[in-house]
């Protein structure tokens, strides 16, 4: 470290100035705060740069097993992450779902199977948690509803074809309307 801050302390090399007293020679705070910020400067860019290579290490550690590895990847397929909402826990970069896959890599190694998980996460965060909601009563109109809506829609489209809309056909002008409307087209006085 010490050889960190000695490259890091201002040298002057002798230029065109040499005779000239410098700034620092009038002033000697000015030697050692100049030196100070140097350090600083150093030291910050040492912390910073040693932090780097934290943020290349991925959070999960895969199993030791591959198939239940790639048993762990399919649960969290199929689990909601909760801050992104639209996506897995699997394709999540979110905290909460480096959690869950850590939770579930932790639960298969215990032994727990597939629906035990899935168990335990909707026993803590509620069925959000599920990207596929359960076939119940509760979520029939998850299930049903878009195939409801497109029925629905294909059958005004099939009704409004054999029904199309009938326009009321216009009445004949009398003679007197016919007469004051061909007043009105020739500019003259109805009076």
């Amino acid at each position: 470290m010490k050889f960190l801050l000695r490259l890091s302390s201002p040298r002057r090399r002798p230029g065109p100035f040499a005779g000239r007293v410098p700034l620092s020679a009038r002033d000697p705070g000015l030697r050692r705060d100049d030196a100070r910020g140097w350090r600083a400067l150093a030291l910050a860019t040492v912390l910073f740069l040693s932090a780097v290579p934290a943020l290349a290490i991925g959070v999960d550690e895969p199993m030791a097993d591959p198939a239940m590895e790639a048993k762990a990847r399919d649960i969290a397929r199929g689990l909601r992450c909760l801050v992104c909402q639209n996506q897995s826990i699997e394709d999540s970069n979110a905290p909460l779902a480096a959690d869950l896959r850590h939770i579930v890599r932790e639960r298969l190694a215990a032994g727990e199977d597939e629906a035990a998980i899935q168990k335990y996460l909707v026993d803590r965060y509620g069925e959000w948690v599920l990207m596929r909601p359960p076939f119940e009563p509760a979520t029939y109109a998850l299930w049903f509803g878009p195939a409801a809506l497109l029925l629905t829609g294909v059958g005004v489209i099939l009704w409004r074809r054999r029904h199309p809309a009938t326009v009321p056909e216009a009445e004949a002008l009398t003679a007197e309307e016919r007469a004051r409307l061909d007043r009105l087209l020739k500019d003259e006085d109805p009076a």
